[in-house]
């Protein structure tokens, strides 16, 4: 099959940074094409590159055998390049028709024909075997239909090159599957596919060859049925990983109780949950979609309002009402989406990090003394291990498992000793998530205590001294030791239906 689409010698530099060197891709029609990577290893800035975000340093693409230069991602497009990235550019306020045609609507008379672009957004759908109900805004509709919709935009501007740039971070097991079934429809149709995750069992489920890059270098370009995930987790990492879970401490009888939920009750008819939090442990969250986990922890942290809470904090009775408290108290959050609500990505590293802390760094003329933001900042920056150009890098730039550490370090900054993880390894890497899990055991062993909600049973499993199971809102079952094993989570999670933990 001839290929639609070849990368020749692609190279990118920033300040201080060499992206990409020399990078070659051939895709030909009908393939899907797996990129990996980990975190900062290239692959957005290749995509960026070929979806005209960003000007190559050197190197050529070509399309069709036909060299294309792109000033933009309009060229792109024109190319015959769609781009799904992993945050949305939809438009929360228009339907599904005004979002796919922005910009290009059908007109008649110098009116908009709006029965001709409903009657192609259907044909689209059609094409995509999903139904999305055309009347209503898309902010009211599922992840999943936005993908979708993401999709078809598109597939109406006849793209015949999709990148879909981690497009089942958001979606549950059963999406995921709709999605691949889709994928696999526009392969028989002939268009090429890049596809990026770092869940690599769906690398085997749904690709055909798998190009990997490491510090902005291709190491590897594999078929995927003559490799194994072992060996692709090595050919990322440059070393051989054999266990991304550092061992459980032993737990001893006399730990102290930081967190103790006496009683929360979240709506007025609602359940009532109680659970405590020891010095040096890790909580799990476990559950379905919807079982209460993150509006527990939100709820606990005074962001969202509660009917009633009794709460004690190193032993005292705790009042928080609002984030503020709890922050005062030594608790701090890292957000289920750290883009938007763990951090401000136009800032530098240093601003992150010292923000809650900036009154320890005053003078007595209440000016900020700059040498001491500066150490503490290193300090942090090191004993995280955050990997930048320096402090003053910003933060955006980062790789996402960097920018977790970042979430991290300054709650770290800020003296806080009991630490709420939301997903903590969503979007990062199986490098970074080992590096993220080392953490957390470094921080437990000197008496942090951490809850930490994953859609990741291994992870649930391999990192949590207990586990309390949620089922509807409530917690149906605390469990510890040996009892805390795949089977038994979900037979409490389903209540002994048959449903996958996401």
């Amino acid at each position: 099959m001839t290929s639609i689409l070849k990368l020749e010698r692609i190279s990118k530099r920033f300040p201080g940074v060499n992206a990409l060197s020399g990078i070659d891709l051939e895709i030909p029609r009908g393939e899907i094409h797996a990129l990996l990577g980990e975190n900062g290893a290239g692959k957005s800035t290749l995509m960026k590159i070929l979806s005209g975000i960003y000007k190559p340093d050197e190197g050529r693409i070509l399309i069709d055998g036909q060299p294309r230069q792109f000033t933009g991602y309009r060229d792109a497009v024109a190319a015959g390049v769609g781009t799904v990235f992993q945050e949305f550019s939809l438009i929360p306020y228009l339907d599904a028709v005004d979002n796919i045609f922005l910009g290009r609507e059908s007109r008649r008379l110098g009116l908009l024909d709006r029965r001709r672009m409903r009657r192609e957004a259907s044909a689209l759908f059609d094409r995509l075997g999903v139904r999305i109900d055309l009347s209503v805004e898309v902010r009211a509709l599922s992840v999943a239909q936005q993908q979708f919709i993401e999709i078809a935009k598109a597939l109406a501007l006849e793209a015949k090159i999709l990148i879909l740039d981690e497009p089942t971070a958001t979606l549950t097991p059963a999406e995921a599957d709709h999605l691949f079934a889709i994928m696999r429809e526009l392969k028989r149709q002939s268009v090429a596919m890049v596809f990026i995750s770092h869940h690599l069992e769906e690398i085997f489920d749904i690709c055909d060859r798998v190009t990997v890059l490491r510090d902005g270098h291709r190491v590897a370009v594999r078929s995927v049925a003559e490799t194994t995930m072992s060996e692709l987790v090595e050919m990322m990492v440059g070393r051989r990983i054999e266990n991304n879970f550092p061992p459980k401490a032993v737990r001893r009888a006399d730990e102290r109780i930081v967190l103790d939920v006496e009683e929360l009750q979240i709506e007025r008819d609602g359940p009532v949950n109680a659970f405590r939090l020891h010095e040096g442990e890790i909580l799990g969250f476990a559950g379905l979609v919807g079982s209460g986990r993150t509006e527990t922890l939100l709820a606990v942290l005074g962001a969202d309002p509660v009917h009633h809470k009794k709460i004690r904090v190193g032993g005292e009775y705790a009042r928080l009402t609002n984030p503020a408290d709890a922050l005062t108290l030594g608790i701090g959050i890292l957000p289920e989406n750290r883009k938007t609500e763990g951090l401000i990505t136009s800032f530098a590293i240093r601003d992150n990090i010292s923000i809650n802390n900036l009154a320890e760094y005053r003078t007595l003329r209440l000016l900020i003394n700059g040498a001491a933001e500066h150490a503490a900042t290193q300090e942090m920056i090191s004993r995280v291990g955050i990997r930048a150009p320096g402090m003053e890098t910003v933060v955006d730039t980062l790789s996402g498992g960097n920018q977790q550490k970042v979430v991290l370090a300054r709650w770290l900054n800020h003296h806080a000793r009991i630490l709420f993880f939301d997903e903590p390894t969503r979007g990062i890497d199986v490098g970074a998530k080992a590096e993220i899990y080392g953490l957390m055991r470094q921080l437990t062993a000197r008496g942090y205590a951490i809850v930490m909600v994953s859609s990741e049973l291994p992870e649930i499993i391999g990192m949590c001294d207990r586990v309390a199971v949620f089922r509807e809102g409530r917690i149906v079952r605390m469990l510890e030791a040996d009892a805390i094993a795949p089977a038994e989570v979900m037979r409490h999670a389903t209540a002994g239906e048959a449903h996958e933990l996401v």
